[in-house]
């Protein structure tokens, strides 16, 4: 782990070489050391020795890296500007207005009054908000091409299509071509919005994740097709807007695959607390446009009589699927899988070694921060290092108020493999700065082998949910048990402490303060 960590930080020089060597280190340092000494510098013929097609979190976070290790690279993008859907029409936006609509929602519910801040004449200017939103899109993504120009690498507008084993074609926009040769090639293409069938999508009245992020009004009633991630922040942010929210989800819990049952339901209560409609076990057979509303057609997800909504707009969220369209894949007999995902091994190769794969076209949960991790350990790889990423260990975070946060196994997954285990929970009502900060919603379980006493999961619902679970990441990527966090001092009065009780419930069989 400790060369791991130094061929990390430690720039490709000499003296590093010198400096590793002259360490005790284990045998398998060899590699490491290989790695540094005889590390992909820039080619000297002028052919790139990486080609990145797509500059999402996955593919521009492979292009710094790459350039970081000395390799000659090219990033090519076919949207106006880098950053994917994360930074231009997902995370980022979508950020921007939980963060503000959550502030309106506090002045227009009487909460600031509680606190003692009394005003009149609260207005929402819809046109500044989304301004704002604009404004740190147009920075972040800047941000990205100047950090190409920082780490010299080259960034070709257009979409890039893979027309051999060592060469990558740009299509611009006005047709013409740009070839790249090149020695090795990361797809990093990242996923679309997936359609529903026989629902045409006008990004108007009948809209993607895209269209809710930029509506021109507030509609009165908005339904949302999908509780899950997606569908359930941006239903937050309308609905503390002022629209009427109803979440339409044919599962029959809200939050999606992976999260904790238990979590599922005190995050439904909360969230129906704050006025969000839930039409569970559900599913959506139509809709339509009549005189300015659209019908939406429902009905069991067993089947069974039809029921008709009427709403403003439509919000379609059933999830994402990979882009993979016109990339040369069939050309090349690059294989897919039954999901139109690229196949990969441990080291993200396809079929064809020198040809990889990373982030939302590849298998695995489609999280940005899991996208970048792949684009470092890929470079990684092919500079020679080790590859190794544990998706045990990716968190998930669904960015309402409160958050909902988790790493790890569900206690459902956990008893489905007949795991013995113990549970640790402790209510954000008993963590001080959560009920000073009048932020009390939530709950954090914290599950544990019953024998061995290792953290095997952490599922939270909190204020700063998003924040707390990266302690629970680094704890479990590490191996730690219960004991080792109970054990540890946090500073007081944190939320963090209520994660520590946690622990300590899960180990001792009680927390201090609960």
């Amino acid at each position: 782990m400790v060369y791991t960590f130094l061929n990390r930080i430690l720039p490709c020089t000499k003296s590093s070489v010198h400096l590793l060597s002259s360490l005790s280190l284990p045998q398998t340092s060899s590699v490491c050391l290989q790695t540094l000494s005889k590390r992909h510098y820039a080619s000297d013929n002028g052919s790139a020795d990486l080609v990145v097609i797509g500059g999402g979190p996955g593919g521009y976070v492979a292009a710094i890296k790459a350039s970081q290790l000395g390799m000659k690279t090219v990033c090519i993008e076919k949207n106006d500007t880098l950053g994917g859907t994360c930074l231009n029409v997902g995370c980022i936006p979508s950020k921007a207005l939980l963060h503000n609509s959550h502030i309106y929602h506090l002045a227009h519910n009487n909460d600031m009054k509680s606190r003692g801040i009394e005003f009149d004449n609260l207005r929402l200017n819809l046109d500044t908000l989304m301004e704002q939103k604009r404004t740190a899109v147009k920075s972040l993504t800047g941000g990205i091409a100047q950090l190409f120009k920082k780490n010299k690498v080259t960034h070709i507008k257009g979409h890039g299509k893979i027309t051999g084993n060592n060469e990558v074609t740009a299509i611009k926009t006005d047709n013409s071509t740009e070839v790249v040769k090149t020695k090795n090639i990361i797809i990093a293409t990242g996923s679309e919005v997936t359609p529903f069938a026989g629902i045409e999508i006008d990004e108007k009245q009948i809209v993607s994740s895209t269209g809710a992020l930029s509506l021109e009004k507030v509609p009165e009633k908005l339904i949302v097709i999908g509780a899950g991630v997606i569908g359930l922040e941006l239903g937050s942010v309308w609905s503390r807007l002022g629209a009427n929210v109803t979440a339409i989800e044919f599962m029959g819990h809200i939050g999606g695959i992976g999260i904790d049952a238990e979590i599922s339901k005190n995050f439904q209560k909360i969230l129906a607390k704050q006025g969000l409609n839930f039409k569970l076990n559900t599913k959506v057979t139509g809709a339509t446009k009549q005189g300015g509303k659209v019908q939406v057609s429902i009905e069991s997800a067993k089947g069974g009589s039809q029921e008709t909504l009427e709403c403003d707009v439509l919000l379609v969220c059933v999830g994402r699927r990979p882009y993979t369209s016109n990339m040369g894949l069939e050309e090349m007999n690059i294989v897919k899988d039954e999901r139109n995902r690229i196949k990969v091994n441990s080291r993200f190769q396809t079929n064809i070694p020198n040809i990889y794969a990373i982030g939302d076209c590849v298998p695995g949960p489609m999280l940005a921060h899991k996208a970048e991790d792949e684009g470092i350990v890929c470079v990684e790889g092919i500079a020679g290092g080790p590859v190794h990423i544990d998706y045990n260990c990716v968190p998930s975070v669904i960015y309402t108020h409160p958050e909902v946060a988790w790493v790890g196994k569900s206690e459902e997954d956990l008893k489905s493999q007949n795991v013995d285990i113990k549970i640790g929970k402790f209510p954000m009502l008993a963590n001080s700065r959560a009920k000073t900060n009048n932020d009390s919603d939530g709950v954090i379980k914290v599950i544990a082998d019953k024998k061995t006493d290792r953290i095997l999961g952490v599922h939270m619902i909190a204020g700063v949910a998003g924040e707390l679970i990266n302690e629970a990441t680094l704890a479990m990527e590490y191996g730690a048990s219960c004991e080792d966090v109970a054990r540890v001092c946090h500073a007081h009065p944190t939320c963090a402490e209520a994660f520590r009780e946690a622990n300590l419930a899960a180990y001792f069989g009680k927390a201090v303060n609960f």
